[in-house]
């Protein structure tokens, strides 16, 4: 180990001889060789290195300041955050100043104190980029998505250019960093060595004190139902810390298998009283950023932008529904509504689907269902791998998951940021055909994610919005918004007279998951409460009319009990508690929840006898087969044909990914240079990460002087072949 120690030392101290001599030979600018030889900076410097403990206590603040400043995109909204939330800020700065500390591990303090500096500006510019097209603050669980990152590339994330301006920015740095510990001053101790350390870790040890005292006495808060505001209040590095450590379950007080059987054995329904013949398809929505602007006090509209879903209202049952999140963190709310778990016992932030569920199966009601004898489908218009949503739904227990990659996807919003929703209805249709008998759906939606523009992006508009109080371009931002909206609203009229047409009863629950990211107040809103959303409903069974507020882990507990379903232990425990009148969020609802929760997740599973009662599923994406029919050499290319082509469609040449145009559902093409004789191909569907999802028949292609009669290979076109392509290419 020494000796490579030695060789790496050897290698940079020959690139420093090879430097010295190249700068031996660039002039010295006459301002440098000044700095250089003023005795009173030198002095400064000098004082500095002796005295900086003193030091790290102003630049602790300032570099504090810089990350709030570049995280809130405004000097002075970083100033504001200094002067109404100083006992955060000055914890901020307490932390870094606690990581200076480490300084004093080594001799090259200055070399230490800019590594230490490089990675909280780092974190900073990394927080100011993404929010600048996202509205949830960089937290640790971003860091599994960085693969992600990488493969969304020229998209309103993460372009081609920011990745090379990071490439470069970081690679200057570190050879400017290279150059500082090899002309860096040794410093000679002043303490003995134990001494520092002893003095580092006393500086660590006080931090977990120091955030108990601050979050008892309300400075600081252990929960954030909106991550972004919790960063605005708390400060960021706070925000990233909590995301860091704070994670999973604690194990509750008393937890052991006689209080857990006590609150199954206390909340047990008796078993389901629906009949076989009378158990209706279940179809639950998520409605991506779904508000109701009438509720909003500042909105006139020139229309009713949602007059389907008042019609729902008015006719179904309906109220609003508490979530856990505000503006961002679908996934959340997600987790709540498919288990029937609430997310305030995790850590500030986190998001259970890319934690715990990366190990651990989980109960669902996908599961409990399949007891009944339903089968689960997930369909949604975005990637299959984000919020490590494919591997969630195996571990909740679904069936198959019909994303974006299994979707022939062709019309946008008009920015082009997503899809647009009604590519939903027909996925859904799809999914229960590929099936007998009850279906339980849940479907995902896209249409009104932000962000939302705050210029003139729709000229005329269907749905005229005024915004009193509000600037022009908040206003414009609340145009685009509405009308996506009044899109979606569209959709969920089309989506249910298509399953009206199929003539099976069906339960269809449609829940907002948070409201826009809007910088909407509590003031502004009827409910007075920005963590309350809407859901509504539609049957065509005659199931009577009963509104009633609730939270999303109690919402479809409450629906199956109206079913008379009562399979699974998180349906018991919320059916119990509902029929009781105790309210959700108090200590007597959620004490046991947080138990029951951690014993499933977490515990010994004494709820369920120590079995492992839900396994995670072989989960399949999509439902349709990818099937290459027939291909030929045509202008330079393969022209490949079949069904259930898509957008990520990628075709494999012998096992290896080749460059693939998407001509249409039905047609893809290749370079004809890219196949040989006897090739071997097959058309995959890819997601992010290059995760293969779905897997066509294998296919022989011949060379294109060879005419083969053989069933699957590739042959000459004929006239009708050139015909449908060059329409295909057209179109």
């Amino acid at each position: 180990m020494k000796a490579v120690f030695s060789k790496i030392g050897g290698f940079f101290k020959s690139l420093g001889n090879k430097w010295s001599a190249v700068k031996s030979r660039i002039p010295t600018p006459k301002f440098v060789q000044k700095i250089r030889e003023n005795e009173r900076l030198q002095k400064i410097n000098d004082w500095l290195n002796r005295y900086s403990l003193i030091e790290h206590i102003p630049l602790s603040l300032i570099m504090c300041f810089v990350m709030e400043w570049l995280s809130r995109h405004s000097f002075i909204e970083a100033w504001g955050f200094v002067t109404n939330h100083t006992g955060a800020y000055l914890y901020n700065s307490y932390l870094i100043f606690v990581c200076y500390s480490l300084c004093y591990l080594i001799s090259r303090q200055t070399f230490m104190r800019m590594c230490i500096s490089a990675v909280f500006v780092a974190l900073g510019i990394t927080n100011c980029i993404i929010l600048l097209n996202r509205v949830t603050p960089f937290g640790f669980t971003d860091i599994s998505m960085i693969g992600d990152l990488l493969t969304m590339q020229n998209t309103n994330y993460f372009t081609s250019q920011q990745a090379a301006i990071s490439v470069v920015a970081l690679l200057l740095y570190t050879l400017w960093m290279v150059r500082i510990f090899i002309k860096g001053k040794k410093l000679k101790p002043r303490f003995p060595y134990w001494v520092k350390l002893l003095f580092i870790v006393g500086c660590f040890a006080s931090v977990p004190v120091t955030t108990s005292t601050l979050q008892g006495q309300g400075v600081l808060s252990c929960y954030f139902g909106n991550l972004a505001q919790g960063y605005l209040d708390y400060g960021y590095l706070y925000g990233f810390s909590t995301s860091i450590f704070n994670r999973g379950m604690s194990e509750p007080k008393n937890y052991d298998q006689e209080s857990i059987s006590a609150i199954v054995d206390e909340t047990k329904q008796g078993a389901s009283t629906i009949k076989e013949e009378d158990r209706p398809n279940i179809v639950v929505i998520l409605l991506e950023s779904f508000f109701d602007v009438s509720e909003a006090n500042f909105i006139e509209t020139s229309e009713d932008p949602i007059p389907y879903v008042h019609y729902l209202e008015q006719n179904f049952s309906t109220g609003h529904l508490t979530v856990p999140v505000v503006g961002a963190g679908t996934c959340n709310s997600e987790f709540e509504v498919l288990t029937g778990m609430s997310c305030r016992f995790f850590g500030p932030g986190e998001y259970p689907q890319k934690t715990i569920l990366k190990k651990t199966d989980c109960e669902s009601f996908a599961g409990d269902l399949r007891n009944l004898g339903y089968s689960s489908h997930v369909v949604h218009n975005n990637g299959g791998n984000f919020y490590s949503r494919a591997n969630a739904f195996s571990m909740m227990g679904f069936d198959t998951f019909q994303s974006k990659e299994m979707l022939d996807i062709t019309d946008y919003t008009p920015l082009g940021s997503w899809p647009t929703d009604d590519i939903l209805t027909p996925a859904t249709t799809e999914a229960m055909d590929s099936t007998e008998g009850p279906d339980f759906v849940y479907t995902i939606t896209v249409e009104a994610h932000g962000d939302y523009p705050t210029y003139k992006v729709i000229e005329n508009p269907a749905i005229g919005v005024t915004c009193e109080g509000k600037t022009q371009e908040q206003t414009y931002a609340w145009e685009y918004y509405i009308n996506q909206i009044h899109n979606v609203d569209e959709f969920i009229q089309s989506y249910i007279e298509e399953l009206s047409k199929r003539d099976e009863d069906t339960l269809v629950i449609m829940f907002g998951d948070h409201l826009p990211t809007m910088g909407l107040t509590e003031s502004e809103v009827a409910t007075g409460d920005l963590f309350q959303t809407k859901y509504f409903t539609w049957n065509n069974f005659g199931m009577s009319k009963e509104d009633q507020d609730l939270t999303s882990y109690q919402l479809v507990s409450e629906y199956l009990n109206r079913l008379g379903i009562h399979e699974g232990t998180m349906t018991n425990y919320h059916q119990s508690k509902i029929a009781a009148g105790v309210r959700a969020g108090t200590p007597e609802y959620m004490t046991d929840l947080e138990a029951l929760q951690y014993d499933i997740l977490y515990g010994k599973r004494y709820a369920y006898n120590g079995e492992d009662k839900y396994p995670a599923t072989d989960l399949e994406m999509g439902v349709s087969d990818v099937v290459i029919d027939r291909a030929y050499f045509f202008d330079g290319k393969l022209h490949i044909y079949g069904s259930n082509f898509t957008k990520w469609s990628k075709v494999y040449v012998n096992g290896e990914k080749v460059t693939t145009n998407y001509e249409s559902g039905q047609c893809l093409t290749i370079k004809a240079s890219a196949v040989q004789n006897g090739d071997t191909i097959t058309v995959c569907q890819v997601g992010s990460s290059n995760t293969i999802f779905r897997e066509s028949n294998e296919f022989t292609v011949v060379d294109p002087n060879y005419v083969s009669d053989t069933p699957g290979s590739a042959e000459q076109p004929d006239e009708d072949d050139l015909e449908a392509d060059d329409e295909s290419s057209q179109n």
